[in-house]
């Protein structure tokens, strides 16, 4: 992978954090490839979810088409992010910084879990002439009313928090791990993130039927997973139904976190929805042709 190259937004546009950081910073993630890095490519932003890591799309660095340019937000609510920021920070901010920092704007964002609801917030804000052609929702947090929350959801999230936590733990590391060692780790991330983040993500969740959907003229993936534990696949088709142009992809046998459990069916989805919104692009993919060599191994 070639070297990451972080940007900022421009003097006056970005958001200090507690320890004087700029927030919203980009990474380049990975350039486009072959013929198509000599032309104008599809930037794609990448999102990652609450305690997330950019890791979680390693798979689809390999497999991007060619003609994508993958550009990943460093987002407070990271892994090594500072906690600090739930106290005051409102995420949409911190989205819409990340936005506006990448060079020549984003074409298409792909959002997971908790940051779904910010990042739609803010691209219904923003309309069509400032912002991303098409998106990538996977496992949002979402219900079409504020009568379909009960106090039942309230005690799920705040009992279950962890388990959502160590989800992400089992999958980033897998096996590498043994599950007692990794449900104490969950439980440590869970006490790092603390009551102010976790009111930030409950708070964006019970938000989600504000959400102006109408707004939203772009084509918008929904990907969820049929076993997803922690976003309910309901919310998915919720969501995707709700929407002018939503699509859904639920893939089975597949939790929360889809674009590494699944990453060539991802990839995929991701695909079809590029070369639709945007016709030019380069179909290529190294990633193709790799995975071919591994399956016939």
């Amino acid at each position: 992978m070639a070297s990451r190259r972080s940007v900022t937004g421009g003097i006056g546009s970005g958001l200090l954090g507690p320890r004087g950081q700029r927030a919203g910073t980009v990474r380049l993630r990975r350039p486009a490839r072959g013929e198509a890095a000599g032309s104008s490519p599809v930037r794609v932003l990448l999102l990652h979810g609450l305690a997330g890591s950019t890791s979680v799309w390693r798979s689809y660095d390999e497999l991007a088409l060619d003609g994508v340019e993958i550009w990943e937000g460093v987002l407070p609510w990271g892994a090594e992010g500072d906690p600090r920021w739930s106290v005051h920070d409102d995420p949409a901010d911190h989205v819409e910084r990340a936005l506006d920092a990448v060079p020549g704007g984003v074409d298409a964002v792909v959002v997971h879990s908790f940051t779904a609801g910010p990042a739609l917030e803010v691209l219904a804000r923003r309309g069509t002439g400032r912002g991303p052609r098409a998106a990538v929702v996977v496992a949002p947090f979402h219900r079409r009313s504020p009568g379909d929350f009960t106090w039942d959801d309230a005690l799920y999230y705040l009992n279950g928090f962890h388990r959502i936590l160590e989800e992400g733990l089992r999958i980033g590391a897998g096996d590498r791990v043994p599950p007692e060692l990794r449900a104490a780790m969950a439980l440590r991330v869970r006490d790092r993130i603390g009551p102010y983040g976790w009111q930030q993500f409950f708070g964006a969740y019970l938000r989600s039927p504000d959400l102006d959907v109408t707004a939203l003229r772009l084509p918008v993936l929904v990907v969820a997973g049929a076993e997803d534990f922690a976003a309910p696949p309901d919310d998915a088709r919720a969501l995707a139904g709700a929407l002018p142009d939503g699509r859904l992809e639920l893939f089975g046998d597949c939790g929360h976190f889809a674009m590494a459990e699944q990453p060539r069916r991802f990839a995929d989805a991701v695909h079809a929805l590029l070369t639709e919104a945007f016709p030019g692009l380069a179909t290529g993919s190294a990633g193709t042709a790799a995975h071919a060599v591994r399956a016939a191994l």
